[in-house]
């Protein structure tokens, strides 16, 4: 196998879930542009549209879902079909010190970035709809490895994120199936647009990133990385990608 064909997703089906804006588009696009046949969901129909229409069509297709529902996830998990790998993107960041955090505001965090991904998973194994030797990504933070005042329900419920792919990695080994976590630092994006309207703390953490605010592209490139057979020898594991934030 040549080095070009370790990196490859040529043949590969590949799911993304919150690939109608951000990070997850951007890694959609990404995995079309390395070969794949993509997948893309989310809630917003006319974005994920717009999004396989940029793709060109060639077999990628969408389907929308709302992971804090249910249905959704079970309906989702019964269309989709049998594919090669999965990024978990979809997730939801609000901000709020934890001595104000309300039940709603630590649930919904929950129940987006943490139960949502595991629970599709589940469903997914349960059909055997990831192929043998196949690849499942979440996408964490780095909010789950350091402490940030105002993230409390958001690194936390990306912490909880982690602990349960390291163990979903030992009960899919014997599939030979990898699962494994990327953790970003701050990432231009338009949720990262949002929370600057809601602080003005952000252009300080910034200032504190030796190599600068990392773009979607950085993100995208390392879940191909995780996704190909280049990375077949690495499950468990989370790989933090801050520009060097957390290195001091």
């Amino acid at each position: 196998m040549t080095v070009q064909d370790a990196f490859s997703l040529d043949g590969k089906r590949i799911l993304v879930t919150g690939a109608s804006s951000g990070i997850g588009r951007e890694i959609a696009v990404r995995c079309a542009q390395s070969g794949a046949t993509v997948i893309a969901t989310g809630r917003d129909e006319a974005r994920l549209r717009s999004l396989i229409d940029e793709l060109g069509g060639e077999g990628h297709g969408y389907f929308t879902c709302d992971l804090s529902i249910d249905d959704s996830i079970k309906q989702l998990a019964q269309d989709v079909g049998k594919f090669d790998g999965i990024v978990h993107s979809a997730g939801i960041a609000a901000l709020a010190p934890l001595r104000l955090a309300s039940r709603s505001h630590i649930e919904d965090q929950f129940r987006i970035n943490a139960l949502g991904p595991i629970l599709l998973t589940q469903q997914l194994l349960v059909r055997n709809a990831v192929n043998r030797g196949g690849s499942i990504v979440f996408i964490s933070s780095i909010s789950a490895h350091i402490g940030v005042a105002g993230v409390g329900a958001y690194g936390g419920s990306k912490g909880a994120l982690e602990s349960m792919a390291r163990v979903l990695s030992m009960e899919v080994a014997k599939r030979a199936i990898r699962v494994n976590c990327l953790a970003p630092g701050l990432v231009e994006t338009p949720m990262l647009q949002a929370a600057r309207r809601t602080t003005d703390s952000i252009d300080d953490t910034a200032a504190r990133y030796p190599l600068g605010l990392g773009l979607p592209d950085d993100v995208a490139y390392a879940a191909i990385f995780f996704l190909s057979s280049a990375s077949r020898w690495i499950t468990g594991t989370t790989l933090v990608m801050d520009g060097g934030h957390t290195v001091g």
